[in-house]
């Protein structure tokens, strides 16, 4: 990379980090727990949010942004949980960024909400460098998508907070190996939290969601109603 990109670059990251750093402020002043995903395409991302939304609506205030390049399909998608959703379409940009997030925020009040989900667009490279102003950034790998994959995109597993292992009920079918994952993972991120999880079916769910609305406490949010 030449020094006039790397410069460039520079500018860009700094200018996202004074973005998501106001942004985190105006998030903690209002009391709305905000919560990151970002995958490969493919992972289950959208159906694990689905799930997640559908299953805390009915004693949280929950919305969402979507990251796409192109469609609104997920959008629609998640909207079957009869929670807020926004699309943000990115074009030809890889990832989401934090002045982004402060658009697609016009006409929400955040102060409204409990959480708010950003799923990025499908990508476990571009979104490791860009802060969105979240307290907690999730990185899922899929039980298809391989054992090495940490290995692959160190980056972004070292920039997440915790792991979600999705399509656990396709594990038998794909000889999943369970024990390789793990320790790829703890190769790249020594004692990360790792919940493995099946939209479909259910399993993990309910230590997930018990997770996220600790995390949420233990970061003074106040009780969802």
């Amino acid at each position: 990379m030449t020094p006039r990109l790397v410069e460039v670059r520079q500018n860009v990251l700094k200018h996202n980090d004074e973005v998501a750093r106001a942004l985190r402020q105006r998030f903690h002043a209002s009391g709305v727990f905000v919560v990151s995903l970002v995958s490969s395409p493919g992972s289950g991302k959208t159906t694990f949010l689905e799930r997640t939304l559908t299953s805390l609506r009915p004693g949280y205030r929950v919305a969402a942004l979507v990251g796409d390049l192109a469609t609104e399909n997920d959008a629609r998608r998640l909207a079957r949980s009869q929670a807020p959703v926004k699309q943000i379409v990115t074009g030809t940009l890889c990832h989401l960024e934090a002045s982004m997030i402060e658009k697609a925020l016009d006409g929400w009040n955040p102060g409204e909400l409990d959480f708010l989900f950003i799923e990025n667009v499908g990508n476990l490279v571009c979104p490791s460098s860009y802060d969105l102003g979240e307290d907690l950034r999730l990185v899922l790998v899929s039980v298809t998508e391989g054992e090495d994959k940490p290995l692959k995109y160190p980056t972004i597993f070292n920039t997440s907070d915790l792991a979600i292992v999705s399509k656990m009920d396709l594990a038998p079918a794909v000889e999943f190996n369970w024990p390789a994952l793990e320790k790829n993972i703890q190769a790249v991120r020594p004692e990360m939290r790792v919940i493995r999880v099946s939209a479909k079916t259910g399993q993990g769910m309910d230590e997930w969601l018990e997770s996220l609305t600790a995390l949420r406490s233990s970061a003074g949010a106040v009780p969802g109603p």
